[in-house]
């Protein structure tokens, strides 16, 4: 507990009113009842000071998994518009990793979900840390990158895929375009990521 600025009000108005009431020598036997009730609930009434939580009310930073899944040199990514910063983005599909969940569970649920389709997970290309501001709202992620494939075939058959719980679509980009910056791909790090492990 740390000491708070209304103490010294506080035991200034108990003393002044005990020698009011009792006499001045009353009043050094309340500051002594002060000073030992200090650790007990008259001590935490008159001397305490609130408690402040360091996460209540700031933003979090959140897990999300996400799929590299690619057809020939193009990668599965949705699109989506900060209408505050005036720019359009591309992101691989995935989401946030629920608590008691693995990563790769997390990611299979994400895609039945989205997409209503069966994935096979595969290896951990890496781990991102994206610290952002989204539609003017700051935001932190550490973002888990798998490589994955679709179970179903025919999929990569499919040009464009909608999104079931958003109103937006998945589609194929080549990565040449995010490499020359023809077009935005987050989080950042990612088309680096993806060059190594070329």
């Amino acid at each position: 507990m740390g000491f708070s600025p209304w103490v010294v009000p506080a035991v200034g108005i108990v003393v002044v009113a005990v020698a009011g009431v009792f006499g001045a020598r009353w009043a050094w036997l309340a500051v002594g009842v002060l000073a030992v009730a200090g650790a007990g609930w008259v001590g935490r009434l008159v001397l305490r000071e609130a408690r402040v939580d360091s996460v209540t009310g700031m933003p979090s930073i959140r897990p999300i998994v996400l799929a590299v899944i690619r057809r020939g040199d193009a990668l599965l990514v949705f699109e989506a518009h900060d209408h505050v910063k005036g720019q359009t983005f591309c992101r691989p599909l995935g989401g946030g990793i629920e608590f008691g969940e693995s990563s790769k569970e997390a990611l299979e649920r994400e895609f039945l979900e989205e997409l209503g389709a069966a994935i096979t997970v595969g290896r951990r290309l890496g781990v991102l840390e994206n610290v952002f501001t989204w539609q003017d709202r700051p935001g932190h992620e550490i973002a888990f990158v798998f490589a994955a494939e679709f179970a179903d075939p025919s999929r990569y058959e499919c040009d464009e895929m909608k999104i079931l719980d958003e109103p937006a679509s998945a589609r194929w980009v080549d990565l040449a375009e995010f490499r020359d910056r023809r077009k935005i791909l987050y989080p950042e790090g990612l088309i680096e990521l993806l060059s190594a492990d070329q």
